[in-house]
């Protein structure tokens, strides 16, 4: 796969997604290749329904993805061409499509889950999602159990933006006892998906899991102190951040 694609790639993840950046900097320089265009994807589609307040322009920004991932064209586009090699290479394209269709729920509209089972349906289908593509592009089995972490890390990265969605004009963000019920949910897949990983998944797709290293640490600070969340405060400090990740690659998931 091209160099400079990839690196292209990585800078977009370093800028819009840190976490996921210092997951794959952990990473094996093959896996790199992999994850970083998996993850500037889905940077990309996070944006799409916030860089417009015309839901037609955010429909083809999505549309536009949706070509990409079934082949339809080369797309002058940075993470495109890598994106399309990955596929080409034996990726999957239903993850995919679940990460474009999940963001569906959230163009032109303030409030775009209604209860918690909505929210879960979201979550899948985009940390989920990307979680499951992540695996398979490191060679592993299509794992619901990625998928279970893949959306509890959704979950506290949700949680951790809920005071610049707030701020955004979003409405019907959880609180109090409910916000807590959703971490408790959340840790509730962690933990059920954690035993499948260490069984199933090979050595070389572990990389994949590393993303979600903040995840069960942000899930109890929101369960114990939901009120922590409405002002930022779940956010652990730098130092305790990066050794986090640390101790996950070093003790697995």
């Amino acid at each position: 796969m091209d160099r400079d694609a990839i690196n292209a790639c990585a800078a977009l993840v370093d800028k819009g997604d840190p976490d996921r950046f210092l997951a794959a900097m952990a990473a094996p320089v093959a896996a790199r290749a992999a994850l970083f265009p998996l993850y500037a994807f889905n940077l990309e589609l996070a944006r799409a329904p916030w860089v417009t307040r015309e839901p037609m322009i955010a429909h083809m920004r999505l549309q536009f993805w949706r070509e990409v991932v079934d082949l339809e064209e080369m797309k002058a586009h940075e993470v495109a061409a890598p994106l399309q090699a990955l596929i080409r290479a034996g990726l999957p394209a239903a993850p995919l499509h679940a990460m474009i269709d999940a963001r569906e729920a959230e163009i032109g509209t303030a409030r775009p889950f209604d209860g918690e089972p909505a929210l879960w349906e979201y979550l899948d289908g985009t940390g989920g999602a990307l979680m499951r593509a992540a695996v398979l592009a490191l060679g592993g089995p299509d794992s619901p159990a990625a998928a279970d972490l893949g959306a509890a890390q959704g979950l506290a990265n949700y949680l951790l933006a809920l005071p610049a969605l707030k701020a955004a004009g979003r409405r019907g963000l959880p609180e109090g006892e409910a916000l807590a019920a959703l971490a408790q949910t959340g840790l509730e897949r962690i933990w059920r998906a954690r035993p499948a990983l260490r069984r199933d998944l090979p050595p070389r797709t572990r990389p994949a899991l590393w993303a979600a290293w903040r995840a069960e640490g942000v899930l109890r600070r929101a369960r114990a102190r939901p009120a922590l969340a409405q002002g930022g405060g779940l956010a652990e400090a730098e130092i305790l951040r990066r050794a986090a990740l640390i101790w996950r690659r070093w003790r697995g998931f």
